[in-house]
């Protein structure tokens, strides 16, 4: 690991509150971070739900959950929209698909997101759809892969959509933006940035305002014109999966991480483009995107949850965690491992300090992001066992 010391750069937590919406990919600011702060690390389970195969996360906002999963005696995709304190359906849209079962038990792969009174939803196979978010009813959708002529990655087209100022933005090897509420182009990237499994993140790096496209050939910073790569950084993985989401650190840095043996690298913005403060070949997020808390990274490495400074440093690992998942608060990690416990520990740069460990599943792949909203915790695993476990404060 080759090492450059920098200053401290520590997380900007906004202000702490009691109970929060999670309503897109990688919650309410982009971070992985819930700012809840009453709930108990203990919980238990309220509800359980099936919701088909795959991996889609969960999405809350105003008592409402969404996620997707594969029927596979109709084959076809599912988005749910459910009660999120009962787990009871609101709606349901339906359409053909394929299972995608490619060395893995297939199904839905990206997440549908809230924004107000519509959902969106892009699938594995370039579909963009745009739903109402009170009946399900279908306003429109984009055929993308056919319109553009895109290439299918192997394992099928694996971000979420992202929502920002008057346009979602998608990616798909190009990345696309459309108007929120018709769906009118706005515009469209002029190259594709490879295979697409990563989502996009809106940052501010060095005063330049940019989305941060993690593709297949590598690191991509997009002006929000979609039509200049501010910079790019070549980081090629075998299979082409660069399936983690960039992390923004600070002012001028943004990290990046692979599985397949490849690793993690903390990048600096500078005159001359992205240059690597520092890399490491014991950073692998193969899916589960690094957590930054507190000046600490937070990540899963292939199978291990290591924890590193902002130096490159690595303060500890901890053994057990599998190709699981992870998400936290300003002060604890959300851990899903992968043979399916959920896991509360302190987000502690010096040490590993469990609070809490339950088992959820016993069977299928655990792959999937946990989410706290409102006190409860959503968790599901590869076959469609979607769980609530209340962590609601007792007293």
């Amino acid at each position: 690991m080759t090492l450059t010391i920098l200053p401290l750069t520590l997380l900007t937590i906004s202000p702490l509150i009691a109970a929060d919406d999670w309503p897109h990919w990688r919650g309410p600011a982009e971070d992985g971070l819930s700012r809840e702060t009453e709930w108990d690390s203990e919980g238990k389970t309220a509800w359980t739900k099936q919701v088909g195969l795959g991996y889609s996360a969960v999405s809350v906002s105003g008592g409402k959950l969404l996620t997707a999963g594969f029927d596979t005696e109709a084959e076809e995709d599912v988005v749910w929209c459910l009660d999120a304190t009962s787990g009871e359906e609101a709606w349901s849209f339906r359409y053909p698909a394929k299972i995608w079962n490619k060395f893995h038990s297939g199904g839905t792969l990206s997440t549908p997101v809230f924004d107000e009174d519509v959902v969106y939803f892009q699938n594995r196979e370039g579909m963009l759809f745009c739903l109402d978010a009170t009946s399900g009813d279908l306003k429109w959708k984009k055929n993308l892969h056919d319109e553009f002529g895109l290439e299918h990655p192997t394992w099928g087209f694996s971000a979420s959509p992202l929502i920002h100022e008057d346009r979602v933005i998608v990616n798909m090897g190009r990345v696309f933006a459309f108007e929120r509420k018709t769906g009118e182009p706005i515009w469209v990237s002029k190259q594709d940035l490879g295979h697409a499994y990563s989502t996009p993140v809106h940052c501010t790096l060095a005063g330049k305002d940019c989305l941060a496209v993690l593709g297949g050939d590598g690191l991509f910073l997009l002006s929000h014109d979609g039509q200049t790569v501010i910079a790019q950084y070549p980081w090629e993985t075998k299979y082409d999966v660069n399936a983690a989401t960039p992390v923004p650190v600070g002012d001028d840095q943004i990290l990046i991480s692979s599985g397949y043996g490849h690793g993690g690298t903390l990048l600096k913005l500078t005159d001359k483009g992205l240059e690597p403060v520092w890399e490491t070949k014991t950073l692998r997020n193969q899916m589960a995107t690094s957590m930054l808390i507190d000046g600490h990274i937070f990540g899963i490495d292939e199978s291990q949850l290591r924890c590193f400074d902002l130096a490159g440093t690595e303060k500890w690992r901890m053994r057990g965690i599998g190709k699981g998942a992870i998400a936290g608060t300003p002060d604890r990690l959300l851990l899903l491992t992968a043979d399916g416990e959920l896991v509360v520990a302190k987000a502690n740069g010096e040490q590993y300090e469990e609070l809490s460990r339950q088992e959820l599943f016993s069977d299928g792949v655990c792959w999937t992001v946990p989410v706290l909203a409102n006190g409860r915790i959503y968790c599901r695993n590869s076959k469609g066992s979607l769980v609530c476990n209340d962590h609601r404060p007792q007293n």
